[in-house]
Order: C-alpha cells, then sequence, then structure tokens
C-alpha cells in the first residue's frame, strides 16, 4: 500500500508519499481500505514536532472507508462495513488499522467523504453546542472562524437549537459562507482597528449591551481578551482550540470582575469516551445529514501524493469547510 511518511520533523515538505507493507488487524481491531482521509491541525502539529511523535511518522487519524479484514474477538464490525473512524493514527495511507470500537457505521444515505468530514470537526461542533454549553433557544452565541470547518457545522446546529448566531471572518468570501450556514450577524476582524476592543464593542452593539451568552473560541491566543469581553454576566467561554497559540496563564480573577464569567477548555475526547456516546453523536450527526438539515462542506479535496500541499493551505489558512485526502 502507499502512505504518506514523515520521516523527520519539520515543514511541509518532510512528507513523502512511500510504499509499505499491507497492515494486519490485531485483536479488537480492522483493517479498512481508504475511501477519504480528513486533513486536521493536529495533523501539522505532530508532523512539525509541536506536538511529540515517533519517526518515520504517518500523520491523520481520521477517514473512512470499507472494512477488508477484522481481527480477532471482533464482533461488531464485518469484511464489507461502510465506517468512519476520528482517532485512528496512521491515517493518511491507502489501508488504516482502526479500533473495532471506534468504527461507526456509515449509513447508505451518506457518502463516505461526507463521513470523513464530519468525524472530527463534525463530533466537535456536536458536543460543543449541546453537551459543552447547550445552546437554548434565545441564547445569544459568538463563534470565532465562522467559515472554518467546525464553525459551518456548529453554526447550522446552534441555529437548530434556537441559537442567534454572530461569527467573526477573514473577508467577503467567507461572510457569505458564514452567513449561508445561518450566521444572522457576521463581523469581518480584518476591519476592526484592535480586535480586543472594538468586536466586544460591535458584539455588544448587536445584543442590546448585554453581550453573548456563549463564546465559542478555537482561535486562542489571539481571540481571547475579545472573547472574555464579549461575554454578558454569568456566560461561558469554551476555549476549543488555539489555531493562533496557546492562551498565557492570566489571573483568575478577571472572571470574578467581568461578571461571574465561566471558562473551560475541553477536548473531544472527554465527550466520546465510550462507543455508545460516540455512536449516539454520529448517529445524530449522519441523520441531520440524511434529512437535509446538515450540510457538510468539503473545501477542497487532493491526492495522497499532494499531502503536503494540503498541508501548506491548512496552515496558510487558505482553506474553507473540510479538507481531505483521497487515494
Amino acid at each position: 500500500m502507499r502512505a504518506v511518511v514523515a520521516q523527520q520533523a519539520g515543514g511541509p515538505e518532510v512528507l513523502t508519499v512511500t510504499d509499505r507493507p499491507d497492515p494486519a488487524p490485531g485483536p479488537g481491531e480492522v483493517v479498512v481500505e481508504l475511501a477519504a482521509a480528513g486533513v486536521n491541525f493536529i495533523d501539522t502539529y505532530l508532523r512539525a514536532g509541536v506536538y511529540p511523535a515517533s519517526y518515520p511518522h504517518v500523520p491523520g487519524s481520521e477517514g473512512a472507508g470499507v472494512v477488508v479484514e477484522v481481527g480477532e474477538g471482533v464482533t461488531d464490525v464485518r469484511a464489507g462495513d461502510r465506517v468512519a473512524w476520528e482517532s485512528a493514527p496512521g491515517s493518511y495511507a491507502e489501508r488504516v488499522v482502526v479500533p473495532a470500537d471506534r468504527a461507526v457505521p456509515v449509513p447508505g444515505g451518506v457518502d463516505l467523504e461526507t463521513a470523513a468530514a464530519l468525524m472530527l470537526q463534525g463530533l466537535t461542533a456536536h458536543y460543543l453546542v449541546t453537551s459543552t454549553y447547550p445552546v437554548h433557544d434565545g441564547d445569544d452565541v459568538l463563534l470565532h472562524a465562522g467559515a472554518g470547518g467546525v464553525g459551518l457545522l456548529a453554526t447550522q446546529l446552534a441555529v437548530a437549537r434556537g441559537g442567534r448566531v454572530i461569527t467573526t471572518v477573514g473577508d467577503a468570501a467567507k461572510e457569505d459562507l458564514s452567513r449561508g450556514a445561518g450566521a444572522s450577524e457576521v463581523i469581518r476582524y480584518r476591519e476592526l482597528a484592535d480586535l480586543a476592543t472594538d468586536l466586544p464593542r460591535v458584539v455588544r452593539d448587536l445584543t442590546g449591551g448585554d453581550g453573548v451568552h456563549v463564546v465559542y473560541d478555537g482561535v486562542g491566543k489571539d481571540t481571547f481578551d475579545a472573547s472574555l469581553a464579549s461575554l454578558r454576566r454569568r456566560g461561558m467561554l469554551v476555549l476549543f482550540g488555539g489555531a493562533s497559540g496557546q492562551v498565557p496563564p492570566f489571573e483568575i480573577q478577571r472572571l470574578n470582575r467581568a461578571g461571574s464569567l465561566f471558562l473551560t477548555r475541553p477536548t473531544l475526547g472527554d465527550y466520546v469516551v465510550t462507543r455508545d456516546e460516540l455512536v449516539a453523536r454520529t448517529t445524530e450527526l449522519f441523520a441531520a445529514v440524511e434529512d437535509g438539515t446538515l450540510d457538510v462542506r468539503v473545501g477542497a479535496r487532493y491526492p495522497l501524493a499532494d499531502a503536503a500541499e494540503a498541508h501548506r493551505a491548512l496552515e496558510g489558512r487558505r482553506t474553507t469547510g473540510k479538507v481531505l485526502l483521497v487515494p
């Protein structure tokens, strides 16, 4: 089989396509013939050495395909099943070993590329708006990077729950995408002279001076102060990522002074701990795709051989929606 391999930590140029032996499943595992693999920021961090990884390293953890072989003790998944996953290291390959308890069934009404595009970002959007801060009818929501993969999905899910969503985006094209997903108001942050002061002012103007009930912030360092200042009394800042860098330590009394605010730093793994929870969330997402209430935007598809270019596009903020690698 062919696989994308980084022989050492570095930039996108370290990614090359290499022939490797076909994998065999161990106990509790299945081998899947890949239809599509998702490209995510964590893949770039592992490739670059920001997060520890052993080399040679095959990036990727998300994808979808057809099971071709099952290992000992596997009873819930069979050869020929269409499955998707969010946590199988080495997914940038034509064949992927997936823990059977993380391989979720893909219904016939959902194509495999859509399933691959929905796993990490869709599950993230789902836990954010249904569990971390469950959006209620009438809630005002601020969501950064509204035209990104998580942003487009979370906007749709929050609107479906009755939320009024305000997003931030970089330009007019991304504004159109965000409004298409259901955002009521869209703020182009590049047009603000000072993000930390101007964004909260605009948000409060849009909410009658109160601020929003919740901010979903996957950007991190660059938006953190503005996010806190955009919240109403007892509002919650959900910091679920750090695309601009990690937030430095801060004085916790700021939460008190700003109106008894809540701050949380969730991660997907804590919201899909069991197979039952994983399947329950994906079942809801797939059902929304099938009934037409959730649109999954695939912004770009690259062949495995062009994985380096896919990473360049993602790191250069030149993407909208989901980036996929296909065999």
